[in-house]
């Protein structure tokens, strides 16, 4: 039952993102648990599920029929088991941006996720049916403790365009977040190198380059202090895992809430379930081309999130 897939697709994609779209039935405990029994090959290897593929690859797929197609006694897709659709900030014929709350994961194997909701959303509004046409795509992440704007493609060149942006960092991501110390100076741009330990599920920031370290820059300002917290604005120069967190707590000021950088005490003092980050600002460069003529040359933001105003007038410190 090996199922032999050629790769189509605009863009360099995410290999679970892409088994995923081609086979809706499949979750990612599934793909997991066939990549640990080596029953996914990229290229005749076996490779990480965060491998991007793009068109021409070859996936070979040791998986039976029935753990591939739905199967008739499931009540339908898992977005239509959620009660609210996501909320929208912007969208037009190709791509949206959404405010993910946080606490909800972008994708994964559970049925509410921002990507789900985002599939309801654009089911009530007739504009997508499982199964036919392109599935809206996810341009990025955030942790599933961060909250914020996420983008969104609709269509395979948005897709292409939008992911590109975000590569050749075009697209301007700036932050909201509480620290739990003030950092020193108060405006600086942090560099550094980035280690990823995938078993552990964490990541080191370092400052010497090393065969798997990959450089980082994260930029800050101090809006406000507060007792022992500081209210920071950060621009996010490069999108690295859990980079955000993990630069400001290699200089002694982790976020408030973060539980795997952050002090615990604090954050169970201050009743933070989640990390005060929010991704609160995107800009758009000027482009050309009618796929992002709607976001050219414009910014989204967010109202800022409600722990801001608290560190602002003194009542969170």
């Amino acid at each position: 039952f090996m199922k032999l897939i050629f790769v189509s697709t605009p863009a360099p994609v995410r290999l679970d993102q892409y088994l995923l779209r081609q086979f809706p039935a499949l979750n990612l405990g599934r793909l997991n648990k066939a990549l640990r029994e080596n029953k996914i090959k990229l290229n005749g290897k076996k490779l990480p599920l965060s491998t991007r593929v793009q068109a021409g690859d070859e996936i070979r797929l040791f998986l039976p029929d029935d753990q591939l197609a739905a199967s008739p006694q499931a009540d339908g897709p898992a977005f239509l088991q959620l009660k609210y659709p996501a909320r929208v900030v912007y969208e037009d014929a190709f791509l949206l941006l959404a405010d993910k709350p946080a606490g909800l994961p972008v994708s994964g194997e559970q049925a509410d996720t921002l990507l789900n909701r985002v599939l309801l959303y654009l089911f009530q509004r007739g504009e997508y049916r499982p199964g036919q046409g392109f599935a809206p795509a996810l341009c990025h992440r955030l942790d599933t403790g961060t909250s914020g704007l996420v983008v969104l493609a609709k269509t395979p060149a948005a897709e292409a365009l939008l992911t590109g942006l975000i590569r050749d960092r075009k697209l301007k991501k700036e932050y909201l977040c509480v620290t739990f110390g003030r950092p020193q100076p108060a405006k600086a741009a942090l560099r550094g190198y980035l280690v990823k330990d995938a078993a552990k599920g964490k990541v080191t920031v370092t400052s010497r380059p090393g065969p798997a370290a990959r450089q980082i820059e994260t930029r800050y300002d101090t809006l406000a202090v507060s007792g022992r917290l500081a209210l920071l604005r950060v621009e996010l120069v490069t999108g690295r895992t859990h980079q955000i967190r993990a630069h400001l707590a290699s200089i002694g000021c982790p976020i408030l809430g973060d539980g795997k950088y952050g002090s615990n005490p604090a954050n169970r003092e201050l009743k933070f379930k989640y990390q005060a980050l929010c991704a609160w600002k995107l800009t758009f460069p000027t482009l050309a081309g009618p796929e992002l003529a709607g976001v050219s040359g414009r910014c989204f933001q967010l109202e800022k999130p409600w722990y801001c105003q608290q560190v602002l007038n003194g009542q969170l410190k």
